[in-house]
């Protein structure tokens, strides 16, 4: 009898451990992390070798350095956005406002993770590296959560720097030096954002609406809202050609870039005339696909043409 207990309190124990650390995950926004990642993966890619050449543990490591800096980002924007978090149905099951975790430890772990993510890049990469992500993640998590997200319906455009900057990070990480080519990279992802969070914001109109918070399709209606995400739609499939008209990249990207983005305008052109229920949320999820097949165009076409 005691066995069968002792075995349970050892089955409760591990639940609970699972639990917690899935939450945590939760808070560190780990699908989009790993999106992030992967387009620095995609500048380490692309870099020139101008440093001493790294090897692949190396670059590991500064790639982990930079996920564990995003990682702490989103963990403080999940503490800043717990009171709007409680009023909107996407977010109201979130670790925070369920009181699964409390502001405190999710403080400490932000920072933790975030100091870790920074040494971790100073050792394994270089220092402008390291600088550099640290200014991304406050542009992230204080310059847009704390401030842009509530003063402006542009939020979305000026802060969308903060989170276009990973391919530029992983460039740094393998050069050490600033080069134009991973701003176009940069360009590319700062493009992409509005379209991609405006259709989610008109799928959540009421949510954000009801949380206060200065959205497109909140603050100027939702059929000038779907006129700019066909705007920028558009303007996106124009960025999208540029790396292989400078020869940055070759054919296989431009042909998988075209069909990507021929996609994605389509389905802004469904949104704005041929709406229906589920058009703007279609349109959000097809956008994650479309920018995680782009820059493995990009990648594939670097290293294997």
């Amino acid at each position: 009898m005691n066995a069968i207990s002792y075995s349970e309190k050892i089955k409760i124990n591990l639940s609970q451990v699972i639990g917690t650390a899935q939450d945590y995950l939760v808070l560190c926004k780990i699908k989009v992390v790993a999106l992030l990642v992967l387009t620095a993966l995609v500048g380490v890619a692309l870099a020139p070798e101008l440093m001493t050449q790294r090897t692949v543990i190396q670059q590991f490591m500064s790639l982990f350095g930079i996920g564990l800096l995003a990682s702490s980002a989103a963990v403080i924007n999940h503490v800043v956005d717990s009171g709007i978090d409680s009023k909107m149905a996407r977010t109201r099951h979130r670790p925070l406002v369920k009181g699964r975790v409390s502001e405190t430890h999710a403080v400490i772990f932000s920072l933790l993770i975030g100091c870790l993510g920074f040494i971790v890049l100073c050792v394994f990469s270089n220092l402008l590296a390291a600088v550099l992500t640290l200014l991304a993640l406050v542009g992230y998590a204080f310059v847009y959560t704390m401030f842009l997200k509530r003063a402006t319906p542009q939020n979305i455009v000026i802060g969308g720097l903060a989170g276009a900057m990973p391919p530029l990070l992983g460039w740094v990480s393998e050069t050490g030096q600033l080069a134009a080519e991973p701003w176009l990279l940069v360009m590319i992802i700062f493009t992409w954002t509005p379209p991609h969070f405006w259709a989610l914001a008109i799928h959540r109109k009421d949510d954000y609406a009801r949380a206060k918070i200065p959205m497109l399709p909140v603050t100027h209606g939702i059929d000038f809202c779907k006129t700019c995400v066909l705007l920028y739609s558009v303007l996106l499939g124009v960025v999208c050609v540029i790396p292989y008209l400078i020869g940055m990249s070759g054919w296989l990207y431009l042909v998988i870039s075209v069909m990507l983005n021929g996609v994605f305008i389509y389905k802004a052109i469904q949104l704005k005339w041929y709406a229906n229920q589920g058009t703007a949320m279609n349109l959000f999820k097809y956008s994650i696909v479309q920018l995680m097949l782009l820059f493995i165009g990009l990648f594939l076409d670097k290293w294997f043409l």
